[in-house]
């Protein structure tokens, strides 16, 4: 018999933010890593700092769900979770497979600002099994979370991130969500944080996302991709 849930049902619009931002960085980046001329390491480097903070966020993020989400929901789902979070769990592993390939060619290509089209590439196999498992999770999970899991569980999600990102990579990647999502969502994910995080990331984080992307992409506003 399922077990009884009770309280307030997770609220999953953080993570369609999540899923927005991780879109258009990662479009972005391989053109970032192959405009960069041969030889110009202050440059490959700028560009490699930006991929190594999104390639953190997203081993974490999806670590998160590894450790809190999957469980929960085949505990709790039965024949509606059985087919779909094996599913899920396999899209990671080759995310991660991917994820780390691109990493190994970025570090050699971050000190060479040599052969850039390798790890361009590299990212871009990332990308398309990263946007294939996010439509996918879109889909079939986030439903099942809405239904399935509470809203303190959901949160931990976020907590595992939290806990594990340096502090000024967890408030440019608090910028980089409020950049195309909903701000209102943002400060209802916060209200777990710390009061001075609370207080201070909704107007120092954009800042701070603004200022990075004018040093990454040569503007305050790079394209905004969404789905």
């Amino acid at each position: 018999m399922t077990q009884a849930i009770t309280g307030p049902m997770a609220d999953v619009r953080d993570m369609y933010m999540a899923h927005t931002m991780m879109r258009r960085e990662f479009r972005l980046l391989p053109q970032l890593i192959r405009d960069v001329a041969p030889g110009d390491t202050k440059r490959s480097a700028v560009v490699a700092n930006h991929a190594e903070i999104i390639c953190l966020g997203l081993h974490l993020h999806h670590e998160g769900e590894d450790l809190e989400l999957w469980p929960l929901l085949v505990e709790r789902g039965g024949a509606e979770t059985a087919a779909i979070v094996p599913t899920m769990e396999a899209q990671h592993h080759g995310i991660e497979s991917a994820l780390k390939r691109a990493q190994e060619l970025l570090a050699a290509w971050k000190v060479t600002a040599q052969e850039g089209d390798e790890p361009a590439a590299a990212f871009e196999v990332l990308l398309e099994r990263l946007v294939e498992h996010m439509a996918l999770e879109e889909k079939e999970i986030l439903p099942l979370a809405e239904k399935y899991v509470t809203s303190a569980e959901w949160f931990r999600l976020g907590e595992h991130a939290l806990n594990h990102s340096p502090k000024k990579a967890l408030a440019l990647g608090v910028g980089m969500a409020m950049y195309e999502g909903d701000h209102d969502v943002m400060k209802e994910v916060l209200t777990h944080a710390p009061l001075p995080a609370r207080l201070i990331l909704p107007g120092l984080a954009p800042r701070l996302y603004a200022s990075h992307a004018k040093k990454v992409y040569g503007t305050r506003t790079p394209p905004r991709v969404g789905k």
